[in-house]
């Protein structure tokens, strides 16, 4: 969601605030601002929209200080105005935000009530007031800080400065935040990627943290004041990886890193010499061939890679397996069954109704394994077990490496599954690595029909629609194919099971809807090419990714031939060419591509 940066340091701030933003633009946003204290003197800029208008403002209008705060805001309580842009500010105090104060109404009618004037329509506003008023009962800045949050509820992070302190203020309850330690000069961040320019040297804040920062210290102490001990870790993020050149969109780099990345995600959960998968060390304590039933939890692109891991999990081990919306597994209350295993999913390791999922998990007794891209994130933190994507940063808010990636991991659960079952053979465990080991070489075989996609994308980029069609494993790709398409394009668009289209969507099919129909060869081939034969009897404009030659398929407008594929490896080459398709008929239409309207790279509020 919103991003936040802070700067505390010996140099102008503005540059560094402004930089940061840039780094956090995948987040999404909707108006962005800073503001900077030089002595006694606190210099507000905020803009409505995007950073270019921020710079045009402070070229202008400049600010210069060594101690500021940056946000970029994706609009929740109130519209997209310069008078909801943070920072939000009280006669001293300047605070940024991310998250949701929950009883923000009743404490702004307690500060009306005692003579306060606000000027947004934001939750956040609450905050400097409530700092100022402990300010003005005589408290020092720190208490006063803490007096101010200990009365907020809710999850949120916070970046604050006062006039006339010499210090940054931080706190984080639920939303994700983190110190940069560098010399002379310490900052915060939503996340680790506009700090790596300027230092490595990183702490990962726990909940109700209160943080003061000078240029030489960091004090991190909880909401009463007393010292807390956090250790300095060293990111892994790459300044460079962050860089899309020469690559016109991050989104387009991270479709074509995908051979790159699904190697070096197999490098760390297989033995490429024995042919064995090796998850004993991502395990912690769960014991795998305990494991009754499986439990998989997620949002969005994520849920659609643990539909498909439903499939592999329940051929290969034999283990029932639910998969659920994260926002509807705890509120279902599902019962608590032994032997349960609950695996989250998420690419950012910080969404807020996966988190709290594995919450509610723990809190029932079930040991819980993530699979996340973020090692220093709060879900690989409070896992019981961790297996990483190796994705990379994933800065295009449409996902497509990590989705994949994702899926390799669970490929290897489902395996490791499997063999603690006493359910897979030396010789069929080796055959199936073998696939996942070839994945890399064929989805780059797959990119390669970048040309072809890009002409069927000018033929079909002014569709009023798009049905996806698929089974299998490819039912949640046909899925996930859709969503891609709605998120940077704007085109209205469904995923369905085939076997499901003559039960209402072959209702919308005519001569103008394109309809994608995934039919690798396997049991559900024959069948898919009868639900296209229907697609194609209703004048529906058809485009076929296959294995299968010209001759054993109908005519469609279009065809894309795909490599030959087993278990782990079709749902993975399949879905690349749908992600290149929506990312051609977005770049066509104008769209933007990497910050598509209204959507944010990491929800970290319910």
């Amino acid at each position: 969601m919103c991003g936040i940066i802070g700067v505390i340091g010996e140099r102008n701030a503005t540059p560094i605030l402004v930089e940061g933003l840039k780094r956090l633009e995948y987040r999404g946003y909707d108006s962005a601002g800073i503001a900077v204290i030089d002595g006694t003197h606190l210099q507000l800029a905020r803009v409505k929209g995007k950073l270019l208008r921020l710079e045009e403002h402070l070229a202008s209008a400049p600010c210069t200080g060594f101690i500021g705060i940056g946000h970029t805001r994706w609009a929740t309580h109130g519209p997209p105005t310069e008078e909801n842009a943070h920072p939000h500010t009280s006669d001293r105090v300047a605070v940024v935000h991310n998250g949701i104060i929950e009883n923000y109404q009743h404490l702004r009618q307690r500060l009306q009530d005692s003579g306060v004037v606000f000027r947004s329509a934001t939750d956040s506003e609450v905050v400097p007031h409530l700092i100022e008023q402990a300010l003005q009962a005589g408290l020092g800045a720190a208490d006063a800080v803490r007096r101010a949050v200990s009365q907020l509820e809710g999850a949120f992070a916070l970046g604050i400065v006062i006039r006339g302190e010499n210090s940054l203020f931080a706190v984080r309850r639920g939303s994700p935040l983190l110190v940069g330690v560098g010399d002379g000069e310490k900052f915060i961040a939503s996340d680790a990627s506009p700090l790596v320019p300027y230092t490595r040297r990183m702490i990962f804040l726990q909940d109700n943290d209160v943080v003061i920062l000078q240029r030489d210290s960091v004090t991190v102490t909880d909401l009463h004041g007393q010292l807390q001990q956090r250790a300095i870790k060293y990111s892994q993020v790459s300044a460079a990886l962050t860089d899309k050149w020469p690559y016109r969109h991050y989104m387009q780099k991270e479709i074509f890193e995908q051979p790159t990345v699904l190697g070096e995600t197999l490098k760390g959960l297989i033995d490429t010499v024995q042919r064995t998968v090796q998850l004993q060390h991502h395990l912690g304590q769960i014991d795998l061939g305990a494991v009754q039933a499986i439990n998989i939890v997620a949002c969005g692109t994520s849920w659609h890679a643990g539909l498909v891991a439903r499939y592999w999990i329940e051929q290969l081990a034999h283990l029932p397996v639910n998969v659920d919306i994260a926002s509807e597994y705890r509120y279902r209350e599902p019962p608590s069954l032994p032997g349960t295993l609950v695996v989250v999913i998420s690419q950012s390791g910080e969404t807020a109704d996966t988190l709290a999922a594995l919450r509610f998990a723990r809190q029932m007794g079930h040991p819980v394994l993530a699979v996340v891209n973020v090692p220093e994130s709060t879900i690989a933190r409070e896992a019981d077990g961790v297996l990483y994507t190796q994705a990379g940063p994933e800065i295009g808010v449409a996902s497509t490496k990590a989705f994949t990636t994702q899926l390799i991991a669970l490929a290897t659960l489902a395996l490791a599954l499997a063999k603690g079952r006493g359910r897979l053979g030396t010789r069929q465990e080796a055959e199936l690595v073998d696939e996942l080991l070839h994945i890399p070489t064929l989805i780059e075989q797959v990119l390669q029909q970048d040309d072809a996609i890009l002409g069927i994308a000018r033929r079909w980029m002014h569709a009023p629609g798009f049905l996806f069609l698929g089974r299998g494993t490819t039912f949640p790709v046909a899925l996930e194919g859709a969503l891609k398409l709605k998120e940077i394009t704007y085109i209205h668009a469904e995923g369905y099971a085939a076997g499901e289209m003559k039960h209402g969507p072959i209702a919308l099919i005519d001569e103008h809807l394109p309809v994608v129909v995934l039919a690798p060869r396997g049991t559900l081939f024959e069948k898919v090419i009868s639900n296209l034969e229907e697609a194609r009897a209703r004048g529906g404009r058809l485009l076929l990714i296959t294995t299968a030659s010209d001759g054993e398929v109908p005519v469609a407008e279009s065809v894309l031939t795909m490599p030959s594929s087993g278990l782990f490896a079709t749902p993975i080459l399949y879905v690349a060419p749908l992600q290149l398709l929506a990312y051609h008929i977005a770049v066509l239409k104008g769209t933007d591509v990497d910050q598509p309207r209204n959507l944010a790279k990491s929800v970290t509020v319910e």
